[in-house]
């Protein structure tokens, strides 16, 4: 079937941007976009017309273009006007590089207390605070592609008209720098948790439990088949019961680390595997160069000594190995780390990114994120949760 001006169609909308630290590819599921009623840059609303599913329609924007940016919304404001008092327990201080609701700020025109927009924190001091309301994009040359997925025949009238692309923008882009500058992340007992007890007391509990929807689980083995080839020898990092590679290509081994010995010899993808904490040592007993790819999914969150770990990654990959981290927005909250808490999701994915530079062993680092799909329908979240779970994944290449 072919869109129509009256058609209702299921798209894809991807931004691809690059920053100085990474490549970046930004995707959102818009379902039911409504041609006659939403909005759409002018450059592509015409050009979907006629299209059917499978074809894209893309377009290629200058910094500044598709989302404005404007010098005036980055100003200076007295340090009292930042209302520590307001933020939440965790975010009373602000820090360079970081975003925050623009409604901790007050007497500042137009600016009111319940609004959550972000701004970035561009410099602190006991005095002076200098802020950015520009959208992170906006600095950024965008490639945006529209995919299409699926077209219905029936027109719906009147109803909420929708900016797609204001919808898929809100969040990407917080996970560059500023300038080149390393965000604040660390600071403050940033990997301080809420159970500071060792690790394997409470994994000592066997949970065969899925951490996250069927169809989040599915995007991250697909993704994982883009990244993974034939023979490849893999580590998977923080492993549980499931390791959520693709059935094929095959590989030569897949080894599991984890801290449940139930769980890892429950997992059939395993060809063996090891009992290990890493937080409390993080060096792996494993030798160097072992492996082509090391994965760790949906714990990221968890590590205390990052840096220590990806040092310790770098070792066991073999010259040109890949690292890849998958997450979502969902944890154990008794073990995951401050900082994970504080931030923003694509906040994170700059946080993971941080691990990954200031180690200063990985090259050709890369992003994905993928939002907006409808939960599936036998998951046990459907009628609570609209969506389906979130995916986010870094990738680097060792130097």
């Amino acid at each position: 079937m072919k869109i129509t001006r009256n058609s209702l169609v299921d798209l894809e909308i991807r931004l691809e941007w690059d920053s100085s630290q990474a490549k970046h590819t930004d995707c959102y599921y818009a379902k039911r976009v409504n041609l006659w009623r939403d909005i759409f840059p002018e450059q592509l609303s015409g050009r979907l017309v006629g299209r059917s599913p499978g074809d894209r329609v893309q377009w290629r924007f200058d910094a500044g273009s598709l989302i404005p940016n404007d010098p005036k919304k980055t100003f200076t404001v007295k340090r009292k006007q930042f209302e520590s008092k307001r933020a939440s327990r965790l975010n009373t201080v602000p820090k360079f590089g970081r975003f925050y609701p623009k409604g901790l700020l007050k007497d500042i025109p137009g600016v009111f207390r319940a609004n959550i927009e972000p701004f970035r924190c561009l410099d602190v001091d006991d005095r002076y605070i200098s802020v950015d309301f520009n959208h992170p994009l906006a600095a950024y040359e965008i490639h945006l592609t529209m995919i299409i997925h699926q077209v219905y025949g029936q027109i719906e009238r009147g109803g909420v008209s929708n900016d797609w692309v204001e919808v898929a923008t809100d969040g990407p882009g917080r996970q560059a720098r500023w300038k080149g500058k390393p965000t604040e992340f660390i600071a403050d007992g940033a990997f301080s948790r809420k159970d500071e007890n060792d690790d394997a007391g409470f994994y000592q509990t066997c949970r065969l439990v899925n951490h996250l929807d069927t169809h989040a689980l599915a995007k991250v083995s697909d993704f994982y088949s883009r990244l993974l080839k034939p023979g490849m020898s893999i580590l998977d990092l923080m492993s549980s019961w499931q390791s959520h590679l693709p059935a094929e290509p095959s590989f030569e081994k897949i080894i599991g680390l984890g801290l449940n010995r139930e769980e890892l010899q429950a997992n059939r993808r395993l060809d063996d595997f090891l009992i290990h904490d890493i937080n409390a040592d993080p060096r792996l007993p494993i030798a160097d160069y072992e492996f082509n790819a090391v994965v760790c999914t949906v714990s990221v969150e968890y590590l205390t000594r990052p840096f220590d770990m990806f040092r310790e990654v770098n070792r066991v990959l073999k010259p040109s190995g890949i690292f890849v981290i998958t997450f979502s927005n969902r944890w154990f909250p008794p073990k995951v780390v401050r900082i994970w808490e504080e931030i923003n999701e694509f906040e994170r994915i700059g946080l993971v990114i941080e691990y990954f530079l200031q180690s200063t062993l990985y090259t050709n680092l890369e992003t994905y994120s993928m939002r907006g799909f409808p939960r599936p329908a036998d998951d046990k979240y459907y009628l609570d949760l609209p969506y389906s779970d979130p995916v986010y994944v870094v990738w680097g290449m060792k130097r």
